[in-house]
């Protein structure tokens, strides 16, 4: 069965944007964006909300940039090809190999899982991946911790969340101080 995986950039304290919705806290690094090259060819599909979907917009048309550098535009092809599913009840339209649902979170999990194919589930947004959590979704966590504490914000982890004991499968030490946990929840 594809395993459902929540995975994101996260300050020390916990947050995956500051109090001022900023993440200029997580500069560019080669080795923790080759990192996350190689953890997005493992996904086969990839669920967000609105607010990361428009973030992620950038990348729809980022090979157009004539700057970018090798990895860049391999992260670009990797995103522009990936199966999404983004939940809004704001947008009307998505782009590219999107498409849109109102609703339904664990109805589309459900669906996916049942699909033939190879390759995780993403999950991307706080929001979204708290429902996940909630509902018991969730099989793996993923995070690069940048040696920052930013105060607050939104936090990666949901609050008012019951007990979910965590397994460590793999950390990696970045030169740059990022350290990249990943951890299976024990059921």
């Amino acid at each position: 069965m594809r395993r459902v995986t929540y995975s994101m950039n996260v300050s020390l304290d916990g947050y995956i944007v500051g109090p001022d919705g900023g993440f200029d806290w997580t500069p560019p690094d080669e080795d923790v964006f080759r990192s996350w090259i190689d953890e997005t060819r493992e996904v086969g599909v990839y669920l967000l909300g609105r607010r990361l979907y428009e973030t992620m917009l950038y990348w729809e048309t980022a090979d157009q940039d004539p700057s970018l550098d090798d990895s860049k535009l391999e992260w670009t092809a990797l995103w522009k090809a990936l199966p999404k599913v983004v939940f809004s009840t704001t947008l009307s339209a998505v782009r590219g190999h999107a498409r849109l649902v109102s609703g339904g979170l664990a109805e589309e999990i459900e669906r996916c899982r049942a699909e033939p194919g190879e390759g995780n589930i993403a999950i991307g947004g706080a929001t979204l991946a708290a429902e996940a959590a909630a509902a018991g979704l969730i099989d793996e966590y993923r995070t690069r911790v940048y040696p920052v504490l930013v105060g607050g914000g939104i936090p990666f982890f949901p609050r008012h969340e019951r007990r979910v004991d965590l397994e460590l499968l793999e950390t990696r030490t970045f030169d740059s101080g990022v350290v990249h946990l990943r951890h299976h929840v024990t059921r």
